[in-house]
C-alpha cells in the first residue's frame, strides 16, 4: 500500500483512515524501536504493546518484523506498480524511460513529512540486519516480476525468450539501489537532511549514467 499524505488521508473513510494511522504507527514504532535497541532486541510482543494493538492486528497489515522494517521501500514500489498500471507512454518512447519515469512519479507521492527519514532509517537497518536484507531481495524479485508483468500486458513488448524487458527493468533496479546508496551515504556524511527530491535527484543522475556505464573503456 502507497503511502498517502494528510490531505489524501482526510478523503478516505473513517475506517480506513484508522487502518492506515494503524499501520503508520506501526511503522513509526518499529524503525524507532529497532533503531534504539537494534531489530533482534525488540519482540513481536513489545512492538504491538507500544502502539496498543494486538499481534492479530499487526498480522493483518504485515507479515513479519522485516516486513514492517521495510514499509518505506514496499511503499514506494507500490506507487511505482500503480504508476505503471496508469502511464501512457510517447510513441516509440523506450521502455526503460516509461519505467524510469514511472518510478520518479512514485518518488514524488511520498510523503513530504517524513518518508525520507523512514526510508533512511530503515535502510540503515537492512544494511546490519541479514534477515531485512533477505527480505529485500526477495521483495526486489517479487517488484520486478510484477513491473514485467504490467509492462506485458500494457505495452507492445517482444514475448518468447527476449530478454530485453526484464533486463531494462533489472537496470533500473540497479540504478535506483546506486541511487539510494548515494543518498545514505550523504547523510552518513553530515549532508543536509536526505530528502525525496535529492534521492529522485540522484535516481536522474544515475541513470543518465548508464549508457556510458555500457561502454566504459577496461584498460
Amino acid at each position: 500500500m502507497a503511502s498517502l499524505d494528510s490531505t489524501d488521508l482526510d478523503r478516505l473513510p473513517l475506517r480506513e483512515r484508522k487502518k492506515l494511522r494503524t499501520r503508520q504507527a506501526l511503522v513509526d514504532t518499529a524503525l524507532d524501536l529497532f533503531t534504539d535497541r537494534g531489530f533482534d532486541g525488540v519482540t513481536l510482543d513489545a512492538l504491538c504493546d507500544a502502539v496498543d494493538v494486538s499481534k492479530r492486528t499487526f498480522f493483518r497489515t504485515f507479515s513479519s518484523k522485516e516486513d514492517v522494517a521495510m514499509a518505506p521501500t514496499q511503499d514506494l514500489w507500490a506507487a511505482f506498480l500503480e504508476e505503471l498500471e496508469e502511464v501512457e507512454p510517447a510513441t516509440g518512447q523506450p521502455l526503460f524511460d516509461v519505467l524510469r519515469d514511472a518510478l520518479l512519479a512514485a518518488l514524488g507521492r511520498m510523503p513530504a513529512d517524513g518518508w525520507a527519514h523512514r526510508m533512511l532509517l530503515s535502510r540503515r537497518l537492512a544494511a546490519r540486519t541479514p534477515s531485512m536484507d533477505a527480505h529485500g531481495l526477495a521483495f526486489c524479485d517479487r517488484t520486478s516480476r510484477a513491473a514485467l508483468v504490467v509492462a506485458r500486458r500494457r505495452f507492445a513488448l517482444p514475448g518468447g525468450g527476449d530478454l530485453r524487458p526484464r533486463l531494462a527493468v533489472d537496470v533500473l533496479v540497479a540504478a535506483f539501489h546506486r541511487a539510494l546508496e548515494a543518498w545514505a551515504l550523504e547523510s552518513w556524511a553530515k549532508e543536509p537532511d536526505p530528502t525525496r527530491d535529492r534521492l529522485a535527484s540522484l535516481l536522474r543522475e544515475a541513470c543518465a549514467a548508464l549508457p556510458t556505464a555500457f561502454t566504459l573503456p577496461a584498460r
